[in-house]
């Protein structure tokens, strides 16, 4: 049986012709384009498939599949509302701390609630909290080389915590302290030529430092200045004699105050004198007589007895000082001992000068009074006279004396203040 073979058709051989020169470009091409294979579809496939995502840019194989990136977020975590903030000052571990110094706590975010200061006994400090409750603070003088502890409550302006701070800080721990003393005394009447004197009981190394923490007000108003008389002791007086009646207030503010080499102030002090009448003694020994004026007018004559040519009475300013109704006279508290030298009990004893002056009662020299002068430098009167004097002057008196064979009293000698003028006075060297 004879094996009858089929003739393809002509259209089946021009498609395998055509087919063999695709294939022929996609080589020549490479990865430049497209392949001709990717292009060429069956048409029964092209009409029943659904459609392909585009070709892949590379053209190296059949289409591949897109990825789609995914559209959820990444969660981001909500912080939490802040806290109040709490600032103490003095900050937390501070040393050295001015006594003096304010002591505050503010709070930002938020409020206070409450705050507690304590000092080393537990012991409370009160302090005012501020309306708006934004700030505390404390004005009150503190100990020194003392541990003070805060401890703040604030509450969150945003969700209510309360959150407690806790600090502390330790004040300055002085060198040394001094006090201060004043005279005149407080309350005290005085005469018109009263300086005013502040005492230190140590030497003050920084002289501008403790005149700072000085205050001398006068009313009515008077000018005036300081002048140290040694490294222990400054004073203040008016230009001129005091306006009689004149009040004086004296604050000496050195707690808390360096006054140099960590000398601190023990504690502050305040006085307040009035100045009296004008009651001034004028002595002239060339006419050995005491004239005393009351507010300008004469009032007593007295004859005197100065000191000899050997021992004489200093010339100035005298200032009455302390007063005695018996005192016992010692010649060797001044250096004078062997001949001529003396202890004697005298009556209404008034002192003028610091170097052993004063106005006191000598009856042994009566005959000599308003003649001549037989004195070791005080002023020899009557006893009637002297109990006079003794009882119508004052501290602060004026008693000056003029025209002796003596030196000029010293500044410092007594309160021989009004010796120098004032703009010496005040000129520190």
């Amino acid at each position: 049986m004879r094996n009858t073979r089929r003739r393809k058709p002509r259209w089946a051989a021009a498609a395998v012709a055509v087919l063999a020169l695709g294939l022929t470009a996609c080589s020549a091409r490479g990865t430049a384009g497209s392949s001709v294979l990717g292009t060429l579809t069956d048409p029964m496939s092209a009409a029943s498939a659904p459609s392909a995502p585009s070709a892949s840019p590379s053209g190296s194989g059949p289409t591949a599949a897109v990825t789609v990136p995914s559209t959820t977020a990444t969660a981001v975590p909500v912080p939490p509302p802040p806290p109040a903030e709490v600032t103490a000052s003095p900050a937390d571990g501070t040393e050295g701390v001015d006594p003096l110094a304010p002591v505050t706590v503010t709070v930002a975010k938020g409020t206070l609630e409450s705050v507690r200061m304590t000092n080393p006994a537990g012991e409370e400090i009160p302090g005012t909290l501020a309306a708006d409750k934004l700030s505390w603070t404390v004005g009150t003088e503190l100990g020194y080389g003392r541990t003070y502890t805060l401890v703040s409550a604030a509450r969150s302006a945003s969700d209510g915590t309360v959150v407690e701070t806790t600090s502390s800080f330790t004040t300055v721990v002085p060198n040394n302290k001094t006090r201060a003393s004043t005279f005149p005394s407080d309350g005290m009447t005085v005469g018109v030529a009263q300086p005013v004197a502040i005492h230190f009981d140590e030497p003050v190394p920084d002289r501008a430092a403790a005149l700072k923490a000085i205050t001398v007000t006068t009313t009515p108003a008077q000018t005036g200045g300081f002048r140290w008389i040694d490294d222990q002791e400054v004073r203040w007086r008016p230009a001129e004699f005091w306006q009689p009646g004149t009040t004086v207030a004296v604050a000496v503010d050195i707690y808390g105050k360096d006054l140099g080499d960590g000398l601190y102030g023990q504690e502050d002090t305040a006085t307040t004198f009035t100045v009296g009448r004008s009651m001034i003694a004028e002595v002239d020994d060339t006419t050995h007589t005491m004239v005393v004026k009351e507010n300008g007018a004469v009032i007593n004559t007295i004859p005197v007895s100065l000191g000899s040519n050997k021992y004489p009475t200093y010339n100035g300013i005298h200032v009455v000082a302390e007063k005695y109704d018996w005192k016992l006279m010692d010649s060797s508290t001044w250096g004078l001992t062997g001949a001529g030298a003396y202890r004697t009990n005298v009556q209404w004893a008034t002192r003028i000068s610091s170097s052993g002056e004063f106005v006191h009662a000598a009856p042994w020299s009566v005959d000599s009074q308003g003649y001549e002068n037989v004195s070791h430098g005080c002023v020899n009167v009557s006893t009637d006279a002297a109990k006079w004097f003794y009882d119508t002057f004052i501290p602060g008196d004026p008693v000056i004396i003029s025209n002796t064979v003596g030196p000029t009293l010293e500044v410092w000698d007594g309160f021989g203040d009004f010796q120098l003028p004032f703009d010496q006075y005040v000129q520190q060297t």
